[in-house]
């Protein structure tokens, strides 16, 4: 296995289908293991709960988001002895560098199946938590998320806004000089899943997130 991230709750490894589930098995197939390492600074018996129950939550999202139609790793294996995910490996272009390369036109194309899938995922329940262009792969035409390690269940309408909030304080600074543009089509695919009254309801809470943020600004300053 090859180390290829890691983070505080995890480390990211590239391997073989074989190494995992047979030699004769889609060779040359690859996948993502996600090994949450322990953390010498918590109690062991809570350590373990809180790596097993975040290893748990985050197979069930990816599980439940395939239900929903969303573009998102399978799940193939998971082992709650050293609290690992194997997965399938999204091979292809990161939104986060494809979407400077290409004319406007494509990427308010793509920004509208970002903005679809995000649909679906919300659909599910679903928040991600981590929206942003670098946990999006173009793979054979289509747009997956990645990276579930801050998903969780929540249906309400807080945690989407503030979901799809990350995603246009993310797209703003990594996509300044068209973020505006590119956030428009994201809410325009978002309520060809959701419908136009999820959207106006989206955008009133987007707005209202943003003055909490400018008014939190404006009272540290003063």
């Amino acid at each position: 296995m090859e180390l290829i991230k890691q983070g505080a709750e995890a480390k990211i490894y590239l391997a073989g289908f074989a190494e995992f589930f047979g030699a004769d098995l889609l060779p040359g197939e690859k996948v993502i293991v996600k090994h949450r390492i322990p953390k010498r600074y918590r109690i062991e018996e809570i350590d373990r709960k809180l790596r097993k129950e975040r290893t748990v939550r985050e197979a069930r999202v990816l599980h439940r988001a395939k239900e929903f139609g969303v573009n998102c790793p399978y799940v193939y294996e998971v082992d709650l002895k050293d609290m690992k995910i194997v997965m399938e490996f999204i091979e292809g272009d990161r939104l986060k560098e494809l979407l400077e390369s290409v004319p406007m036109e494509e990427r308010l194309k793509l920004c509208r199946e970002v903005g679809r899938q995000i649909g679906k995922l919300h659909e599910a329940g679903i928040v991600h938590g981590d929206l942003t262009t670098s946990n999006m792969i173009l793979r054979e035409g289509k747009v997956y998320l990645i990276d579930f390690g801050l998903a969780d269940f929540d249906t309400t309408l807080e945690a989407q806004g503030v979901d799809l909030h990350l995603l246009r304080r993310a797209m703003e600074s990594t996509h300044y000089t068209w973020f505006e543009a590119g956030f428009e089509a994201v809410l325009e695919g978002y309520a060809e899943i959701r419908g136009k009254k999820a959207r106006e309801e989206i955008e009133e809470k987007l707005e209202e997130i943003e003055s909490r943020g400018r008014y939190r600004e404006r009272s540290w300053v003063g």
